[in-house]
């Protein structure tokens, strides 16, 4: 894997997150380590005034009292909006049979919409938490938790993320507990990707920023082809949740005077 200079990435964070956040930002708070991250370098860069922590449950677990931990800590402003309501009520009214995934993803994209609802009524942007291993296995719901105006960690892969929480000050349990989306009870990030994260970022780092060939990653690596072909299957099959809409281009038809 590759190795950073941590004090100078969190320099860099800090930065960049005080140069895009100068009116302030809105953070989704989930009481998972990418969130928290993300709150204490915005704490850091523009002061807790200037943060809005949301923390929006659809179970109430221990999650929510992580995410309180993490408000808490830094001493900023936060909400707890309860979203099952109006989960429940698009489940209701749309009249349509809902798998886990469909109502995961009317979850995720709920919570969007609550934290541009606060961003635009306060004249802030929102911060997003998204990763790069999640940014690149397309593990993340299309315009939900994939949607902010920035993302401070999108070059970060979640081992690095670990490790910069670890510098800076993210409550122990936090950085320690096992990364789940809280889309269901029991849902982990790791039995959905079908692979640790250790192991997803030594892949994806040399499948896709050195461009190996897979032959030789398994080799290096010592795993089997399969490990490697799964993780090229994640990110070709999410590749359309990493850009913008495409349509078909009308060049060629533009009638010259």
């Amino acid at each position: 894997m590759r190795r950073l200079n941590y004090d100078k990435v969190v320099e860099r964070l800090v930065d960049f997150i005080r140069d895009v956040g100068k009116s302030g930002v809105v953070v989704g708070i989930s009481g998972g380590v990418d969130s928290a991250t993300v709150a204490y370098l915005a704490t850091k860069a523009l002061g807790r005034e200037r943060v809005l922590g949301l923390i929006m449950p659809y179970f109430e677990n221990k999650d929510v009292e992580d995410a309180k931990l993490v408000a808490e800590s830094l001493g900023i402003g936060y909400k707890v909006i309860n979203i099952r309501p109006i989960v429940d009520s698009f489940r209701e009214n749309l009249n349509l049979e809902l798998d886990r995934k469909a109502l995961g993803n009317i979850m995720a994209r709920t919570r969007m919409i609550i934290l541009y609802a606060h961003a635009n009524s306060l004249g802030r942007i929102v911060l997003g938490t998204s990763n790069r291993s999640e940014f690149l296995t397309g593990y993340f719901t299309k315009w939900g938790d994939g949607a902010s105006d920035y993302a401070p960690l999108i070059n970060l892969y979640k081992t690095e993320v670990w490790e910069i929480a670890k510098r800076i000050g993210v409550p122990e349990r936090i950085v320690k507990k096992k990364p789940s989306a809280g889309l269901w009870e029991g849902q982990t990030d790791e039995d959905e990707l079908g692979i640790s994260y250790a192991l997803l970022d030594e892949i994806l780092w040399r499948l896709v920023d050195l461009g190996m060939e897979k032959e030789k990653i398994a080799k290096e690596l010592n795993i089997p082809m399969s490990k490697v072909e799964h993780v090229e299957k994640l990110v070709k099959g999410s590749e359309h949740k990493r850009r913008l809409p495409l349509g078909p281009k009308f060049d060629d038809l533009i009638v010259r005077p």
